[in-house]
């Protein structure tokens, strides 16, 4: 079976898309029972008060839903597979215990630094792995400048650092854009896509000439782990869509922002993805300037962040909101698709 990678890649998204619409039905009900609940934050938008009986913790489900399915299709001997299978064990479960908090002890959860220094702590082992064994050892500490051929950056001992920044902050940036209903997963799902298109590309040497991408030995592998997101998103996207059956939580938006930036290491497109990416670094970037803003002006430039509550309390509807951040991220995908078959020098 795993000669067949067509076999492998469709029967990933398949199974992983069926798992997850057939369980969160009996998900959500157990969570109802058990009062499993979001905890609406008394400042946010009025219009979220009517959510606060949702279920949360939906992440869960997608977590197992990768687990078995990288059982099922994944060559577990794979390096890669196992550097995606331990980012979504590690910040999934720090996703869980921080949701943990949030209904049983602290509505706040863990600290941000608490947060922060649990991410770091994988992040350096990522980047000590990757420094004794890059995913290809000629372009060990480069990155390729998007829509420049063959121009490319030696960081040396920056690489690190950026490897660093690229999965906390995507890790976080997913985390934040988690506040309407579709709006993360959705995003998430298109951006997966094409992820896993650069990866499969990138894991044949020819192709990877051919177009100009680095070549990646074995990155079909990551290809196929990204289609079980993008078919346990869609899953968990049909309970999720506006009005949401169930909330992501903590639990999944961690782990997911935290394979979407491991991914784009991997597969050595590290500067893509903060176009790929956009709306998941416009959320992120709205929060850091308006907490800096606020400490040194004591002034606010958005009615409330991240962003997307700006524009709920400007007025626009939340379906609105979500389907239009959706389509600025397929735009930005057709852009990071471009940049890569087309080169201006």
């Amino acid at each position: 079976m795993y000669k067949y990678l067509m076999l492998r890649f469709f029967g990933s998204f398949i199974t992983s898309f069926l798992f997850c619409f057939i369980l969160y039905p009996f998900f959500i009900k157990k969570l109802v029972i058990l009062k499993i609940k979001q905890n609406i934050r008394t400042y946010g938008p009025i219009t979220h008060f009517k959510k606060k009986n949702t279920p949360t913790m939906g992440g869960v489900i997608m977590l197992c839903s990768l687990i078995i399915n990288s059982l099922l299709w994944l060559k577990l001997k794979n390096r890669f597979t196992i550097c995606l299978l331990s980012c979504i064990l590690w910040l999934g479960l720090l996703g869980i215990y921080d949701d943990y908090l949030k209904l049983t002890k602290d509505k706040k959860g863990l600290t941000i630094i608490c947060k922060i220094t649990i991410q770091l702590i994988f992040a350096l082992f990522i980047t000590i792995y990757l420094n004794y064994a890059p995913p290809n050892p000629n372009f060990a500490n480069l990155i390729r400048i998007p829509f420049l051929k063959n121009f490319n950056i030696n960081l040396s001992y920056m690489y690190p650092i950026l490897l660093i920044l690229i999965i906390i902050g995507s890790s976080n940036a997913v985390n934040l854009t988690d506040g309407l209903d579709g709006l993360a997963i959705g995003n998430t799902i298109i951006v997966s896509i094409v992820l896993a298109i650069l990866a499969y590309l990138a894991s044949n040497r020819n192709i990877a000439k051919l177009i100009n991408i680095i070549p990646i030995q074995g990155s079909e592998e990551i290809s196929i782990f990204l289609m079980s997101i993008v078919g346990s998103g869609l899953g968990f996207l049909w309970y999720n869509i506006y009005p949401a059956e169930i909330f992501m939580g903590d639990s999944g938006s961690l782990f997911l922002g935290g394979i979407l930036g491991l991914t784009a290491i991997l597969i050595k497109q590290e500067l893509i993805l903060l176009l790929l990416g956009g709306v998941f670094v416009i959320e992120a970037v709205s929060v850091i300037i308006q907490i800096y803003y606020y400490k040194k002006y004591n002034k606010r430039i958005f009615k409330m962040t991240p962003i997307h509550h700006h524009f709920e309390i400007l007025g626009i509807n939340e379906i609105k909101i979500t389907i239009r951040f959706w389509i600025l991220t397929i735009i930005l995908s057709i852009f990071s698709i471009l940049s890569i078959f087309y080169k201006v020098i």
